[in-house]
């Protein structure tokens, strides 16, 4: 168990590295670990919980025995249902009382350490960031990243297919921190113009052909901003220029 001597967080950061320490030692213990984890949570055992400590390491250990215990313990008791649940089940209910652990033992630190309003706002955006104990063990935090990767997609398809006037932005002065220009770049840089073949720059105008949905820079197909506002079906010169057969 850790002394005293080791709660030396100051600021948001070194309580945020506390917490994800702790955290990850959990998440080994019910993930890679589980099967040394289990054996350890046995039911004819006293109460007994689970630590995890800022090292990324876990124990399983009876509860603090000074009142009050110098930092929030967590769950008690945690073997007693190992056999009365279904693995997964169990393994699910130490995860969500994992979760509700750490959140108290880092706001634990933001009251002992006087965080204002401003910095506790700012500790539980930089952990909430993160997926709980309780999505990784059951799988839902994959299962968000896979549809939130599918949405994105399916949003950029549809942006490109739907919209008239493309991709728009006048050369901007970029902040350190701003990615906007990577991103934008990132996104569309696969683009080809079906004039000219050269690829898409997030400084140039470009329209999307509502029938064959292939991309122009306006300047090929001589279309200017102002003039795609008012268009509202697009054609390109090819489909344009098709004749409809009898």
């Amino acid at each position: 168990m850790e002394g005293g001597t080791q709660y030396n967080a100051r600021t948001v950061e070194e309580v945020f590295r506390d917490f994800k320490g702790r955290r990850a030692g959990m998440i080994k213990a019910l993930t890679a670990d589980v099967d040394d984890f289990y054996q350890q949570c046995d039911p004819e055992k006293e109460n007994l919980c689970l630590y995890g400590f800022p090292s990324e390491q876990w124990e399983v250990n009876l509860p603090a025995e000074e009142v009050p215990p110098e930092l929030p313990e967590p769950a008690l008791g945690i073997n007693f249902a190992r056999d009365g649940m279904q693995e997964k089940d169990w393994l699910s209910l130490v995860a969500v009382h994992s979760d509700a652990w750490l959140l108290s033992v880092s706001f634990y630190f933001g009251a002992r350490f006087g965080f204002d309003k401003a910095d506790r706002k700012r500790l539980f955006n930089m952990m909430n960031e993160l997926p709980t104990i309780y999505e990784v063990v059951t799988g839902v935090a994959k299962k968000q990243v896979k549809d939130k990767s599918t949405v994105s997609n399916h949003s950029s398809n549809k942006s490109k297919s739907n919209s008239k006037v493309g991709k728009y932005s006048k050369p901007q002065v970029k902040d350190e921190d701003d990615g906007f220009d990577e991103e934008e770049d990132d996104e569309h840089g696969d683009t080809l113009c079906g004039a000219c073949g050269d690829n898409y720059a997030s400084d140039e105008f470009w329209i999307c052909c509502d029938i064959c949905e292939r991309w122009f820079h306006g300047k090929c197909v001589k279309i200017t901003p102002a003039r795609a506002e008012h268009i509202k079906q697009y054609k390109c010169p090819s489909c344009n220029n098709k004749r409809i057969r009898p």
